[in-house]
């Protein structure tokens, strides 16, 4: 058993501290707002994430960082990746010097286009292979319920890697190791770019068979990216590559996917984000930094692109679709 400190208490948040519970560690989860905090503590329940999943009664919420943070072995964070470098920088002094540092939020940042784990180590000076990423086909709702699924856990030091995975395997999580965490990370902020295009074309009642071109060909333009990037090519038709992006672009679960459906259907951006309680699909968000980090490295990545112009260059959903399809012949 182990201290696990989880800083979130979104769904993926709230649901790995449960799954960390439900292994037998020690789970202290940082809640931002006090009501929050106290409805859990009392109800065992996060209703505004997970509705009536119960949650186990060792779990303690708390609203002050130092006294979550205090002894961890395991410290999760698990807030929006936009917001990390802020959160990091209040949380940074109070981190356990040797804890294992694990990012499960998903994305490229804007300002630097730096992956999570450089945003880490930029804030807290650790050393890298103190760093893990969580990844994988992991929607949270289906976790929470306890049905089985697989995750990744990529670290640089292998012993680290394995440590969390001795700390999250329950029946129904089982995890895997990896030690390429630029290949996670790309993986996870590409495929909700990709995700919300598989919406969008299901919101014009497209089927099968573009969201199977749309998920292959995303993956191929997501691989480009990471190879590009030094990820070990092998990691993209894993859990933390395919897993993830089929999860992501097929399930109503997925809020990307749910987003694009909106987009697709004819709803502008803020009628998209009012039908979902004022929340912005991350992959909105990741299609102008992947976009821009493809440019800078010389990738060329088509459908991020064409999501890019959809969600920031007023390009219709039509106009994407024939854009896409207009494009030059060439072999796969």
């Amino acid at each position: 058993m182990v201290k696990v400190a989880v800083m979130g208490a979104g769904s993926w948040g709230t649901t790995l501290a449960k799954v960390f519970a439900d292994a037998g560690n020690a789970v202290h989860l940082w809640v931002r707002r006090p009501e929050l905090a106290e409805t859990i503590r009392d109800t065992h329940r996060n209703p505004d994430y997970l509705g009536n999943i119960e949650l186990p009664q060792s779990i303690v919420p708390n609203t002050s960082p130092a006294e979550v943070l205090e002894g961890a072995e395991i410290v999760v964070f698990a807030v929006p990746s936009q917001t990390m470098r802020n959160n990091l920088t209040q949380w940074a002094p109070h981190l356990p010097s040797d804890a294992t540092l694990v990012s499960i939020s998903k994305g490229v940042e804007t300002t630097s286009l730096k992956r999570m784990s450089e945003v880490i180590v930029d804030c807290t000076g650790a050393d890298p292979s103190r760093i893990a990423v969580l990844s994988g086909p992991n929607l949270a709702r289906e976790i929470a319920e306890e049905q089985a699924a697989a995750t990744v856990i990529a670290c640089s030091n292998e012993e680290r890697a394995q440590q969390v995975q001795a700390a999250v395997a329950t029946g129904y999580l089982r995890p895997y190791t990896n030690t390429d965490v630029i290949g996670a990370e790309i993986g996870g902020a590409c495929k909700n770019v990709i995700a919300l295009a598989c919406g969008m074309a299901a919101g014009r009642s497209m089927g099968n068979n573009t969201t199977a071109t749309l998920i292959t060909r995303g993956l191929a333009e997501i691989t480009r990216l990471g190879v590009a990037l030094h990820a070990d090519p092998r990691t993209f038709a894993g859990l933390a590559g395919l897993g993830d992006l089929v999860a992501t672009c097929t399930s109503t679960l997925s809020r990307n996917y749910s987003f694009g459906f909106r987009l697709g259907k004819g709803e502008s951006l803020d009628e998209a984000r009012e039908a979902t309680h004022g929340q912005v699909a991350e992959g909105v968000i990741s299609s102008d930094s992947v976009f821009r980090l493809a440019q800078s490295v010389g990738v060329e990545m088509p459908i991020t692109q064409a999501v890019y112009g959809v969600c920031h260059r007023d390009v219709s959903v039509e106009e994407m679709i024939v854009a896409l399809m207009g494009r030059s012949k060439k072999s796969e």
